[in-house]
């Protein structure tokens, strides 16, 4: 599996909904970038509680949902932008069904390690435009498992725009990220699969932690 990254995207947190601050919005850099541990350098997360950190360090967003975005919601500007959904780095022909958990990529001198699915948050839907029910985006991502995944770093290094996100090898052959996502945020998770979920040991500790809360 080898795929051409479009562009890297980075943010600054900037003012969002009233006195909160986000740095959702994400756009393309120019030349070589670094990868630390934390992600790209620089790139902000506002609320580093939920955001941001060595498990959540690289967003990968299907730059290939944008279509399926456009049909629901108009041919709407913001998803001309490779970074719409917060997204580090914008790749087409790759989706939550062909990553799996553990999944190891070359990208530049980097190494990432895929760690969780993203999940979805209302900040999404205040992004793009609407906080009604009948925008329903969170929604659609839970039912549609168009989540996009984060990347853990395992070697720090650089990387520009063009360059091939390599795989160099899958770990879980079992959890794909489509699947792992189902498990934890669907409804229909069986007993055995999050028993499974809470022992994956690349799957990111707070991941872990939800397939155990979801056991009792």
């Amino acid at each position: 599996m080898n795929h051409i990254v479009e562009a890297i995207c980075t943010g600054t947190a900037r003012p969002f909904n009233g006195v909160e601050t986000s740095a959702i919005a994400k756009y393309p850099r120019e030349g070589m970038v670094q990868i630390l541990e934390d992600g790209f350098a620089p790139d902000e997360q506002a609320d580093r509680r939920v955001h941001g950190g060595p498990e959540m360090a690289v967003h990968l967003y299907p730059l290939d949902h944008h279509a399926f975005w456009r049909e629901r919601l108009g041919n709407i500007e913001l998803l001309d932008q490779p970074g719409a959904f917060g997204s580090n780095l914008a790749v087409r022909g790759i989706s939550e069904r062909d990553v799996y958990i553990g999944d190891r990529f070359r990208l530049g001198s980097a190494l990432l390690e895929v760690s969780q699915p993203r999940q979805p948050c209302w900040k999404i839907e205040h992004r793009f435009g609407s906080m009604t029910e009948a925008t329903g985006m969170v929604a659609t991502i839970i039912k549609t498992g168009r989540s996009g995944w984060y990347f853990r770093v395992l070697e720090i290094g650089e990387t520009e725009a063009g360059d091939s996100l390599e795989l160099v090898e899958r770990a879980h052959e079992d959890w794909s990220v489509a699947r792992t996502f189902a498990a934890l945020f669907g409804k229909d998770a069986t007993y055995e699969e999050l028993e499974d979920l809470q022992s994956l040991h690349r799957l990111a500790p707070k991941a872990r932690a939800k397939a155990a809360a979801r056991l009792g």
